[in-house]
């Protein structure tokens, strides 16, 4: 068994923080790392088929940041761990198929962890129906009526 399987899939503590700073904006911030957590995995994948592990360290960090933001923190932690053994990789000039088990482990842990996170957070407003009522037709402002910009006053 790995040892990341020890760490919860969302700290409650982190997410009810990110919940009380983002608000409402939270629903679409979910959206945005669904998104970017998707093309980050493929693009890490495709990396280690190449033995790429130049091509591992950007996906892996923007993983791991987009994934603290909601109290993510296996995903974190496992994305972590392919940003800085890629980084030595790079810097040993050796092969990262030694991090193989954590890029296995990763799409996994993305989709359980989406699945947390979209249930813990309410889906956003849907807008309803709209009625179309004409406006009431303007009235060129008289002579007597001073000209005003922004808000009126009185």
């Amino acid at each position: 068994m790995s040892i990341y399987y020890a760490t919860p899939l969302v700290n409650e503590a982190e997410l009810a923080q990110a919940k009380a700073v983002l608000g409402p904006g939270l629903t679409r911030i979910l959206s945005y790392f669904r998104d970017d957590g998707a093309k980050s995995i493929v693009m890490i994948e495709e990396a280690l088929a190449e033995q790429n592990a130049a091509g591992l360290v950007i996906p892996a960090h923007t993983l791991k940041g987009e994934s603290r933001q909601f109290g993510a923190r296996r995903l974190a932690e496992l994305a972590e761990a392919i940003e800085m053994t890629a980084r030595r990789c790079i810097e040993q000039h050796s092969d990262p198929a030694e991090i193989a088990g954590e890029v296995a482990m990763l799409r996994g842990c993305f989709v359980e962890t989406l699945a947390l996170l979209e249930a813990a957070v309410p889906p956003a407003p849907q807008p309803g129906p709209t009625s179309f009522s004409p406006a009431a037709p303007r009235q060129a402002p008289s002579a007597s009526t001073p000209r005003t910009f922004g808000r009126r006053i009185g």
